[in-house]
């Protein structure tokens, strides 16, 4: 769905500034450093590099935009969704296990691993992952079917929002104790998107 919001100064496009045309120039179509592995010294063990809108304004209406993603031995890249995009992600280096549940009343899980070469899709709004399987670092390339895709990282909208959600919410829905929902809102929730 489009939103275009017309100020008296500017033109807004799904919550971004579109440029004057006019006033356009080879960098907003530019991005540089995708060739350059990340640090994945984190808790999770990856690293998402991002080049959507904000990096390239160009983007701005296109519907495209893409990520790297450097993961260490044993690196996830937990679960998220993307709310407006579907996501197709492709292995250069190493193997990961990939996988996304499909939504209620299902909740089917679909996996693969995938190994250099191999692609796998996302579908728009499951919540997906993957997982370093291997000894060796791995890179992917994911490719986005929106130019502002979002991203929700589920353990950190749930135990790490801000406020944070009652604990008798939490203990309900999950149906565990108090103290396991004070541990888990008590964690750094890490951001591996960057």
């Amino acid at each position: 769905m489009l939103f275009i919001v017309i100020s008296l100064f500017a033109v807004f496009v799904n919550g971004k500034l579109c440029n004057n045309p006019e006033l356009a120039t080879a960098d907003d179509f530019f991005f540089s450093g995708l060739l350059t592995p990340r640090n994945t010294s984190n808790p999770l063990g990856s690293n998402v590099t991002a080049v959507n809108v904000v990096q390239i304004p160009g983007l701005n209406t296109l519907g495209i935009s893409l990520a790297r993603i450097d993961y260490a031995p044993y690196g996830l890249n937990q679960q998220h969704t993307h709310p407006r995009a579907t996501e197709i992600l492709v292995v250069l280096e190493g193997s990961l296990y990939v996988g996304f549940v499909t939504s209620n009343p299902d909740n089917r899980l679909f996996t693969k691993v995938l190994y250099p070469g191999d692609v796998f899709v996302f579908p728009v709004g499951l919540i997906h992952f993957q997982f370093n399987v291997g000894k060796t670092n791995v890179v992917a390339i994911a490719d986005l079917s929106s130019q502002n895709p979002g991203v929700i990282t589920i353990a950190n909208a749930v135990f790490g929002s801000n406020p944070k959600i009652s604990t008798d919410v939490l203990t309900k829905a999950f149906q565990v104790d108090k103290n396991v929902v004070d541990h888990l809102q008590a964690q750094f929730w890490w951001n591996n998107n960057n």
